[in-house]
């Protein structure tokens, strides 16, 4: 399907939980419970799988959503703060972060002991350490900068609540990291209540929203779009620093063009598609 990846290979898992993920409604968070095989094959930030509905096979009427998964990686979660907020990576849960359209109700609606059928765990995801750590660009990355729009924060929450970004006081790698989030309002905008976790692990985060004059009551923050706000600060020792994006196609072109541009390796400008 679409050319992305191998053949799925269809397993059953089963939805153990949903819940609304942001005050407007238009994203939820689903939680599947899945094989233990399954989650001895996530080991990377940024990977994803294919999901179905249960029963249906291969039929037109059931074509697969692709998912990152948005809960880290069990063996990554190594830090007090990643443990924390893992949530269902520790176990045999998965989480993902599904933003509502027409077609995917089935998914977005689905209960406690649905039946779904997913598929092994895809890509490479994000190669951050293979391209930040070393010597294969100059010196190891000492900043990063996140970027993501919408529902393109969850295979980031998976990244920073990895443990592997190496920032805050109890790592060695002693690196700075900073999360532009890109959002239409504050209500469109999960995980704000992740934020002040995520901030004590060393990462800054940066809200962004592009309706301001919808919000009630004003907003003060940072407006416009996320690769303007990058503009704005700059890119700190362009050499030394690598990105992580993902969401919309536009966003993700700017921010690699600023960050080329200004020195930073293309090759430690990752996506994970």
């Amino acid at each position: 399907f679409m050319g992305w990846g191998p053949d799925p290979e269809w397993s059953t898992a089963t939805v153990s939980g949903n819940e609304v993920a942001c005050p407007s409604g238009s994203c939820v968070t689903v939680t599947v419970t899945v094989s233990p095989d399954l989650i001895d094959e996530f080991a990377v930030p940024g990977q994803y799988v294919q999901l179905r509905q249960s029963g249906l096979g291969d039929s037109d009427d059931n074509k697969p959503l692709f998912l990152a998964i948005a809960s880290p990686p069990a063996a990554s979660s190594t830090t007090d703060e990643a443990d924390a907020a893992a949530g269902p990576s520790s176990g045999t849960e998965i989480e993902f972060l599904i933003k509502k359209t027409d077609n995917n109700g089935w998914i977005t609606s689905a209960t406690p002991g649905t039946s779904v059928e997913i598929s092994q765990v895809m890509g490479g995801g994000f190669p951050m350490e293979e391209n930040f750590e070393g010597f294969k660009f100059d010196f190891p990355t000492q900043n990063v900068l996140l970027f993501a729009t919408g529902s393109g924060i969850a295979p980031i929450r998976s990244v920073i609540e990895s443990g592997l970004l190496g920032t805050g006081p109890d790592s060695s790698a002693g690196r700075t990291a900073r999360l532009y989030y890109g959002a239409s309002t504050p209500d469109d905008m999960p995980y704000a209540e992740r934020f002040a976790q995520w901030e004590s692990s060393g990462v800054e985060v940066v809200p962004v929203i592009s309706r301001p004059e919808e919000v009630d009551g004003g907003w003060s923050g940072r407006a416009g779009y996320i690769q303007n706000a990058l503009e704005e600060d700059g890119v700190p020792i362009p050499r030394n620093t690598g990105a992580v994006l993902c969401g919309v196609k536009g966003m993700c072109e700017s921010v690699k063009d600023i960050m080329t541009q200004a020195g930073t390796f293309e090759g430690r400008v990752l996506t994970n598609f």
